[in-house]
């Protein structure tokens, strides 16, 4: 079994109407995320989570900003921590594993383009 697979095992697939899904969106709008966007990779075999969460922040405070608010509001609606948390000053990803979630400056968003190299997914804009 690959490590891919062994991770999805992890938990049972959520969908857009899941609960968890819903407040981390919700924790983006709230701090003003830019560009909301999910990408459905469950039909994609190599793909590592359920679901791409991709959004945008003005500036790294921004950034931080939204990240603390999807880790607080989650824990507080749906009792679930993050799995894994990648902090950085242009790009932040909170790990739920099903849900991953890239909090991106502008400039980083562009240059690894995740839309592109995850395009056989389904995209949904928010």
């Amino acid at each position: 079994m690959t490590a891919v697979s062994e991770r999805k095992k992890t938990s049972t697939r959520l969908t857009k109407n899941s609960k968890l899904f819903k407040t981390i969106i919700n924790a983006i709008q709230e701090k003003k995320g830019d560009k909301i966007v999910s990408l459905d990779l469950k039909k994609i075999d190599e793909a590592v989570a359920d679901y791409f969460i991709l959004c945008e922040a003005r500036s790294n405070i921004q950034i931080n900003a939204i990240a603390q608010s999807i880790d607080e509001m989650v824990e507080r609606e749906c009792g679930d921590q993050p799995f894994h948390i990648e902090k950085g000053d242009t790009w932040t990803l909170v790990d739920y594993v099903n849900i991953v979630v890239h909090i991106f400056q502008h400039e980083q968003r562009a240059f690894y383009n995740l839309e592109s190299l995850w395009e056989d997914a389904a995209k949904t804009e928010y």
